[in-house]
């Protein structure tokens, strides 16, 4: 072809290529592009190809921006757990903001939900953690082969401590506001009770049969849980009696009332 003819063809050629990549995506006139200058014999790029081909094998791959590596989001989790626990129990549930939380956490407003999407799972988050904690330390209890006078006591020190003990606001949370949970929330909270209380339960009956609680009713049960749970309005650390020595008198009250 003569050097007029192969330009004419030229022209031809990028008129045709300028109105069909007019209408197309980006991606499209990349393509568009690469394939017009082919056609002309035109090499490739040696940079054309896409960045998994030209990636090292020593290149540290990106990570994804906004979650944290997992340590630091298992770290954070607990954070918020904590810090929620602590202004729910200050401050009331409906009182506490989602900003009230992420400030106490030191993290944006935003952070926040990558771990909990609803204030109320937040909630739920820190009552579960507060039940499995106090049920894995009653478990541990040997209630079946303790005199049954001593697995009472373990019961109700093991009690008070995760009622007392500094930072346990978990419990106390829960106590007060676990109704603010839905349907759902409250069943599976019910559930974990259940488990908790029916240890206190087995214990009960062996008081019952050695002949120290003499005759166990369910106002009893309640009785018992609701003055042991009061201690969180009214007992301060360093203040006159340990946490120890109050579960030694509780359990004396509990067994003469009883009795």
């Amino acid at each position: 072809m003569s050097g007029h003819g192969r330009e004419r063809c030229l022209q031809c050629h990028a008129l045709y290529w300028k109105a069909w990549i007019g209408a197309c995506n980006t991606a499209a006139r990349l393509r568009c592009c690469q394939a017009f200058l082919f056609s002309l014999g035109v090499p490739k790029s040696p940079h054309s190809s896409s960045p998994k081909s030209t990636r090292g094998a020593d290149t540290a791959p990106q990570r994804k921006r906004g979650r944290p590596v997992q340590d630091a989001s298992e770290g954070l989790r607990r954070e918020l757990i904590e810090q929620s626990a602590r202004l729910f129990r200050e401050k009331g549930y409906g009182n506490t903001t989602v900003r009230d939380i992420s400030a106490a956490a030191g993290v944006h407003a935003g952070s926040w939900f990558y771990y909990f999407k609803t204030k109320q799972d937040i909630l739920q988050a820190v009552i579960e953690h507060g039940l499995t904690v106090a049920l894995a330390d009653i478990e541990a209890i040997d209630v079946d082969d303790l005199p049954p006078h001593e697995a009472i006591r373990q019961l109700v020190r093991a009690h008070l401590y995760t009622l007392l003990a500094p930072n346990q606001d978990f419990i106390p949370v829960m106590l007060y506001e676990w109704r603010s949970l839905d349907a759902s929330g409250q069943e599976h909270i019910i559930a974990l009770k259940d488990r908790y209380e029916s240890i206190w339960t087995r214990v009960i009956e062996r008081l019952h049969a050695s002949g120290e609680w003499v005759q166990p009713t369910p106002i009893d049960r309640l009785l018992m849980f609701g003055a042991l749970n009061w201690t969180a309005q009214w007992y301060q650390a360093g203040a006159g009696i340990s946490i120890d020595a109050l579960a030694d008198q509780a359990v004396r009250f509990i067994l003469r009332a009883s009795s």
